[in-house]
């Protein structure tokens, strides 16, 4: 294993509990230098991780496990993509090479993982309403403990952050949120929120008059019993008189300090002192850069250094791996210069994404069709029934949605979509198995989900090809809710950009003639299929393949053709087994009276951690070599039964 460098100070603690016993606060700038230092030492060399987030939040880190008794006091990380200086400082300091690595530590805040995360954060907006919920379960059963949540700017405009803040604010309850401003979450922030917040920021008003109260409330601590009246007092002078705009907080009954410097580590530990001893909600607002304190991620792209791989870290150079030849594009690229090539000559259709422009490629079409083109923030509930609006109006939108994400608005696609009919495209990118995000981030129910809902078309194309024309296919007049789903990565089609044609919905296709059993598959997983009946071939045994293509409506024509024909079928996909194609399959078997020996491959029924995506795929046993083998086995017991049959 590659040893790292690990500062003197930084050496010296094992567990938070190191942090307050053997340093003082005059110390705490050398501690945060040493621990940005080593994140940045290790992300450069393992190149599987989010980078940016959590060196912007490396004083943070440092004050709150210096003022608050961790494990004890509760801090909820939103979204966990921050939380990599907590990890180092809470016991996986030597285990944080392995993080997003299979049976390595977590990308994300994990309760399984250690008693320092007390909830796990993979998707973002969730902090204030779980702190919440954990203030009243300890109020209920009598303990006392702080309870702090840490939320970004990008995860405060996702609704929950709201629904949390409108509950909290009603109940009176002592919990501390950060609100942790850096301006930018994956891609730059949208929305009147990050106005208001940027009003706060420069207001030249706010800035000349916060310096003298905060250092009254520098003070606080020294006025005994008569604290909290007197910060009350001090909050309403300066943004009751001086700043308006701060209402929206107050509104709700918090009470509202900053913005401070999140990078001055010794001030901020005084000012989370002082906030101890106020009771009742409040919200501190740091602000802070992401990619502080590193040159290249500082002052560079901040969207390329969310996520950089590999990279030099003495002189920033991302160190790509050189490709072997022209290699086929990734999925969501394909996406992005299809939705171009459609708009262009459809002008009903719109692209909107929550948040993830660059993630999905719709960032193509925003600079091309600026105005056709909406990121409305993290908000997926919002960017569906947004997106049914523009649909009852007659235009074709075009929403791209995460997989894992698109779970968190299953009710408008219901409510909002399918009972209206709506015309609405829902593009899953990141479906099936996403590799080192893990569990919170696999795409692995979208299939089974989808599938139950009526009114909708549901499929998976086996190459990009495939998408384009499923893309085509969808925005045609007349199609109804319409989900087409497809992974993370690389596909498989060099020249993939092929005259554009319509796709008959519910049609499947033959890939591969074969006689003594037939595989099933939907999506790009079948290439892993087609893999495997080429190895199986070569040892003389005759596998047919079928690319189903849609799960919904499934391709009956095609189904009998199979089940008339094998009795032996396996079926293939790169998503959950309860409910998905294979159970689609099942169920058209039951109501059709065939009795084929079905086996079906596919995510079983557990959370899947983290791994590259051919990790997890061997692990569940159906990559190639895992189809493979599942073939032995059924193609052994036919030519048994063959041989028993010919015997008598």
């Amino acid at each position: 294993m590659k040893k790292y460098s690990v500062g003197e100070k930084l050496a010296q603690i094992e567990f938070p509990e190191d942090l307050r016993n053997k340093f003082s606060l005059e110390e705490l700038p050398q501690i945060s230098d040493e621990l940005r230092d080593f994140i940045v030492e290790v992300l450069s060399d393992i190149g599987n991780s989010h980078f940016g987030a959590s060196l912007g939040v490396v004083e943070l880190t440092v004050a709150l496990h210096y003022v608050f008794n961790t494990p004890d006091d509760r801090i909820v990380w939103d979204v966990g993509h921050q939380a990599y200086g907590h990890k180092i400082l809470t016991g996986r300091r030597d285990q944080f090479h392995t993080n997003r690595m299979k049976d390595g530590i977590s990308g994300f805040p994990k309760r399984s993982e250690s008693e320092f995360d007390p909830f796990g954060t993979g998707h973002s907006s969730t902090s204030i309403s779980a702190t919440l919920g954990m203030t009243l379960a300890d109020q209920a059963q009598g303990k006392q403990r702080h309870h702090v949540a840490v939320i970004g700017d990008g995860a405060l405009t996702g609704g929950m952050s709201f629904e949390g803040l409108n509950h909290a604010g009603s109940l009176d309850n002592d919990m501390l949120i950060i609100l942790n401003d850096n301006c930018m979450s994956i891609d730059p922030n949208v929305g009147a929120l990050k106005e208001y917040l940027t009003d706060i920021t420069v207001s030249k008003t706010y800035n000349k008059v916060k310096d003298d109260v905060w250092k009254i409330l520098g003070k606080i601590s020294k006025f005994g019993p008569n604290a909290q009246s007197i910060a009350s007092k001090v909050s309403r002078t300066i943004k009751g008189s001086f700043l308006k705009k701060s209402n929206f907080f107050e509104s709700l009954n918090f009470r509202y300090f900053g913005p401070v410097d999140g990078h001055d580590v010794v001030a901020l530990t005084q000012i989370l002192e002082d906030l101890k001893e106020i009771k009742g909600p409040k919200i501190l607002h740091i602000l802070t850069k992401k990619g502080k304190g590193y040159e290249h991620s500082e002052w560079g792209d901040p969207t390329l250094w969310h996520a950089p791989g590999v990279f030099n870290k003495d002189t920033g150079e991302i160190i790509k791996v050189t490709p072997k030849s022209e290699e086929p594009p990734k999925y969501q690229d394909v996406f992005g210069h299809t939705i171009v090539e459609l708009a262009e000559k459809n002008e009903k259709i719109m692209g909107i994404t929550p948040a993830m422009a660059t993630g999905c490629s719709l960032n193509f079409m925003m600079k091309a069709m600026p105005e056709r083109t909406f990121d409305v923030g993290i908000a997926e509930q919002h960017a569906v029934t947004f997106s049914a609006g523009l649909a009852a109006e007659g235009m074709i939108p075009f929403c791209n949605i995460y997989s894992s994400f698109m779970q968190r608005a299953f009710d408008q696609i219901i409510h909002d979509v399918a009972i209206q009919n709506l015309n609405v495209v829902f593009c899953l990118d990141r479906g099936g198995l996403v590799g080192a995000d893990g569990a919170t981030h696999h795409g692995t129910f979208d299939l089974a989900y989808m599938r139950m809902i009526p009114n909708m078309t549901v499929c998976s194309p086996m190459n990009e090809e495939e998408l384009r024309n499923l893309m085509y296919t969808a925005q045609l007049e007349n199609k109804g809710p319409f989900a087409i789903r497809y992974p993370r990565g690389k596909g498989e089609m060099i020249n993939w950009k092929t005259p554009l044609k319509e796709v008959k919905i519910g049609s499947g296709r033959k890939i591969k003639n074969g006689g003594e059993l037939a595989i099933l598959s939907i999506g790009p997983i079948g290439n892993e299929a087609l893999k495997a009946i080429e190895k199986a071939e070569a040892e003389n045994m005759s596998v047919a393949l079928y690319d189903l293509r849609f799960v919904k409506p499934l391709d009956e024509v095609l189904l009998h053709e199979v089940f008339s024909k094998f009795d032996h079928v396996i079926t293939v996909e790169d998503g959950c087994i309860n409910g998905g194609m294979g159970s689609a399959v099942l169920e058209f078997m039951a109501e059709n009276g065939y009795k084929a020996n079905l086996v079906r491959l596919g995510v079983p029924d557990k959370f899947i951690n983290q791994g590259s995506q051919e990790e997890l795929w061997a692990d569940c046993g159906y990559d190639a070599n895992g189809i493979l083998n599942t073939l032995y086995q059924q193609i052994s017991l036919i030519r048994s039964k063959n041989t028993g049959r010919n015997a008598l």
